[in-house]
C-alpha cells in the first residue's frame, strides 16, 4: 500500500512539474509582440511560430503512444514534430504564408494540453516518458530565450529585472588539477532519470592538468579582437577560417560596435560592455581565444574532473542550488560577472562551473560506451553522433535547475554562436 501511495505521489509531482514547465514556456512566449511571432530571429532555425505548436505535439506525440491514440490533428502533429539541427548552409527557406493563421496553432496547442491533461488524469504513463518531456519543454525554454535575445529589441515586450552592478574584472588565475579518475555518466542502476546520451557510467583516468578559476570575460575576450586575433588564420582551424570568413563573423554574436567602443546586447537592452561578465561565443571563437592564449579547450573528462571531487552532490557540496551559488533556473535574463559566487567555488577552487553560461569543451558528442537510444526517442541523441558536435557542461541563467545535475551533457555545432556559452582555458 505505501509503495503505491509513493508511486501516486510521485506521478502527481510529475504533473506538477509539468505545469510548471508550461508555465516557463508561456511567459516566453507572452515576450513576443503578437506581429512579429512569424519572425525568423536565428536564421537557422524555424520561425516562433513553429514552436509555439511543437511544444504541445511533441508531448501529445510522445505520450498518446503509450495509450494507443490516434493522431489529434494528424497535419498538424507532423508538421510540429520536429525542430531544426543548426547547420552550415541550407538554411530554411519557408515564408510566414507557408505556415497556418496565428490563431489556428494557439488553438490547436491549447485543445491538445486539454487533450492531454486528460489523459494524464485517466491513463498514468511511465515517469520516463513524463520526465522525457518535462525536460525537453525546458531545454526550449533555453533556446527559446536565446533565440528571442536575437529578436530586434522594438519587437519584444520589456521585463523588468534588477541591475546586476558592474565590477572589476578578476586577476586571472590558473588552477593546477591533479591527476585522478572521475566518473562520466549515470547508472543503469541509479533511480534517477538521464537522457540516453548519459548511460553507462564510466571511470576515466584523467591526467594532470590545469584550468581557468574563472570562464574567460569579455574584458579578455576583447584583448583577443584588439590583438587581431579575428584576422590571423594560423589561430582558426580551416574550417572555421572558411566560416567566419563566409559569415564575415568579427565579433562576437552578442557585442554591437558603438562608435569607439563596444556595447552588449541583453535581452531587453543593448548596454556598455561589462567587462567583467562572461563571454558568449562560438566554439570556434572559443578555441581560437585558448590557441591566441597558448592554451586550449579543457576535455569533458577535465571539466568534469576540475568541477567535481566526489561523485555526488554538485561542485560546491551537498547543498542544493540555490541563488548563492548563481543564475540558473530563468532566475535571470542576464548573467553577472564571473567571480560574483565564491560560495559556488569547487573544491579544487573553480568559479561558476553551474550558472551564468554553458561551457565548451574539445570533446566531439560521442555515445559513451554501453549507450542504447530511447526506443521511444530514438533520434534523440543518436542523430548527432557525428562528429559535427561539441559537447558543453554545466549551465546558464537560463537553465532549469533539474539539469544541473553531474551527468548532464549538453551539445552544439562549432560554427553556432546564439548559445548562451563561455569557455575556461586549460593546459
Amino acid at each position: 500500500m505505501l509503495a503505491a501511495q509513493d508511486t501516486l505521489r510521485s506521478y502527481r509531482l510529475l504533473l506538477e512539474r509539468l505545469d510548471q514547465a508550461r508555465a516557463q514556456t508561456d511567459k516566453l512566449f507572452a515576450i513576443v509582440k503578437p506581429d512579429s511571432q512569424y519572425d525568423r530571429p536565428i536564421p537557422e532555425r524555424h520561425r516562433i511560430v513553429f514552436y509555439i505548436g511543437h511544444l504541445e505535439a511533441f508531448d501529445w506525440n510522445l505520450l498518446r503512444s503509450q495509450c494507443s491514440l490516434r493522431p489529434f490533428d494528424e497535419n498538424l502533429d507532423r508538421l510540429f514534430a520536429f525542430g531544426i539541427d543548426p547547420v552550415d548552409g541550407g538554411l530554411p527557406s519557408d515564408q510566414p504564408s507557408d505556415w497556418p493563421a496565428l490563431e489556428d496553432v494557439q488553438r490547436y496547442a491549447a485543445r491538445v494540453r486539454e487533450a492531454l491533461d486528460s489523459l494524464l488524469e485517466s491513463n498514468p504513463v511511465p515517469e520516463i516518458l513524463l520526465n522525457t518531456a518535462i525536460e525537453h519543454r525546458l531545454m526550449h525554454a533555453e533556446t527559446l530565450a536565446y533565440m528571442f535575445h536575437q529578436l530586434p529589441l522594438e519587437k519584444k515586450i520589456r521585463h523588468a529585472q534588477a541591475d546586476v552592478p558592474e565590477r572589476d574584472q578578476p586577476s586571472p588565475e590558473i588552477i593546477e588539477i591533479p591527476a585522478g579518475s572521475v566518473t562520466l555518466g549515470l547508472s543503469r542502476d541509479d533511480a534517477d532519470f538521464g537522457w540516453d546520451n548519459e548511460y553507462e557510467a564510466q571511470s576515466v583516468s584523467v591526467p594532470g592538468f590545469s584550468i581557468d578559476r574563472y570562464k574567460v570575460t569579455n574584458g579578455q575576450f576583447l584583448n583577443f579582437l584588439r590583438a587581431g586575433g579575428y584576422h590571423d588564420p594560423s589561430l582558426w582551424t580551416p574550417a572555421d577560417w572558411e566560416w567566419k570568413s563566409a559569415q564575415n563573423v568579427s565579433h562576437p554574436a552578442f557585442w554591437k560596435r558603438a562608435s569607439d567602443s563596444w556595447h552588449l546586447r541583453t535581452m531587453f537592452d543593448e548596454i556598455p560592455l561589462p567587462l567583467s561578465w562572461p563571454v558568449y561565443v562560438s566554439h570556434a571563437e572559443a578555441s581560437a581565444y585558448a590557441r591566441w592564449a597558448g592554451r586550449r579547450l579543457p576535455t569533458e573528462a577535465e571539466w568534469q574532473r576540475a568541477a567535481y571531487s566526489s561523485e555526488e552532490g554538485f561542485p560546491w557540496g551537498s547543498e542544493t542550488p540555490g541563488s548563492q551559488h548563481g543564475y540558473f533556473d530563468f532566475e535571470r535574463w542576464d548573467p553577472a560577472p564571473v567571480d560574483a559566487f565564491p560560495r559556488a567555488r569547487s573544491a579544487f577552487g573553480l568559479d561558476g562551473l553551474l550558472a551564468n553560461g554553458w561551457e565548451w569543451t574539445s570533446s566531439h558528442f560521442e555515445p559513451y560506451t554501453g549507450f542504447q537510444a530511447f526506443p521511444f526517442y530514438e533520434g534523440y541523441s543518436a542523430n548527432f553522433f557525428d562528429g559535427k558536435h561539441f559537447v558543453m557542461k554545466g549551465g546558464s541563467l537560463r537553465t532549469d535547475r533539474s539539469m544541473l545535475r553531474r551527468t548532464f551533457r549538453n551539445w552544439f555545432q562549432p560554427h553556432y554562436p546564439y548559445v548562451y556559452a563561455g569557455f575556461r582555458c586549460a593546459s
